[in-house]
């Protein structure tokens, strides 16, 4: 019977494409831990993987084998808790939008590892489209992402964290003549549109909808943080969530023009399947935000 840290070898191999640098991050030669999925596939009677010179893939049956392998992992290192069952230990494996590791979600991760310093988090950024998928497939434990807006499938489930208002900003310094009112601002200046296919772009659709603005589009992109540089250094104004703990009061590179009768939230939440084995740990996030309320937004 295959070994835990063959397993570990396994999903090492399926998350970064090689031996070499699966062998590097569990401190195995690239060699050993080719050794130790041949000796498990030979064991299961099947290829996990499909191999093209240097690039390792896996193919269905292996992609198939990665949301129970994390599940043995993961009951096997439940088993390093100590008596009580107080203690979180082992490795939880989510994701994570950027603005939210920029806010109040890291605020979260840092006193969760303060408080149980035997667990190891290991985080993916990305849109929330993406995680959707990857929680569903077992690829993630959970995923921090914006409210879906379109119904899920039956086994997963989305727990709110917190919320963001939907906001203009404009720049302090603009390339452009900027209107004093919001509406008019949306009209006559350069738009720098979050992507629609996002979820936190159907929000930007619902915010233009309830102030019946029509936005000069320049520049539609899907990065946050890409957007807000831009407006920064002047070349466009945009609808963004106001993200959580972020001192934009007091930046002196933009400022945030109101919109009348707009009150437009992101909620941004956890979004994991109804049975996992880590349900420990994403019940001790979903705690921190209940004691600790909504963060502010200055």
């Amino acid at each position: 019977m295959s070994s835990i840290r063959t397993l570990r070898s396994f999903l090492a191999v399926a998350r970064l494409g090689s031996f070499s640098a699966a062998g590097k991050e569990i401190g195995l030669t690239a060699a050993a831990v080719g050794q130790q999925i041949r000796a498990l596939e030979d064991e299961l009677h099947k290829v996990l993987f499909d191999r093209s010179g240097r690039a390792i893939v896996l193919n269905t049956a292996g992609r198939g084998m990665v949301a129970p392998v994390k599940e043995l992992i993961a009951r096997y290192e439940a088993l390093a808790a100590d008596e009580a069952g107080e203690a979180l230990t082992g490795t939880v494996v989510m994701g994570a939008l950027v603005s939210a590791l920029m806010g109040a979600f890291a605020d979260s991760l840092w006193s969760l590892t303060r408080q149980h310093p035997d667990l190891d988090v290991t985080l993916f950024a990305g849109q929330s489209a993406d995680f959707a998928g990857r929680v569903d497939r077992g690829e993630l434990d959970a995923a921090v992402v914006t409210q879906p807006p379109i119904r899920l499938p039956s086994n997963l489930v989305w727990t709110r964290l917190y919320t963001e208002p939907m906001v203009l900003i404009v720049p302090a310094k603009p390339h452009f003549t900027v209107p004093a009112d919001g509406l008019a601002i949306l009209a006559d200046c350069p738009f720098l549109r979050f992507d629609r296919q996002t979820w936190t772009g159907h929000l930007v659709d619902e915010v233009l909808a309830q102030c019946g603005a029509a936005a000069r589009t320049r520049m539609e992109l899907n990065s946050l943080e890409a957007i807000v540089a831009l407006v920064r250094q002047g070349f466009g104004v945009s609808i963004v969530p106001q993200l959580a703990n972020l001192q934009w009061a007091r930046d002196r590179a933009l400022r945030i023009v109101p919109l009348p009768g707009v009150a437009v939230q992101r909620s941004v939440g956890l979004l994991e399947r109804r049975q996992h084995s880590r349900a420990r740990v994403t019940e001790a996030i979903k705690a921190y935000f209940a004691a600790n309320g909504t963060p502010g937004t200055p």
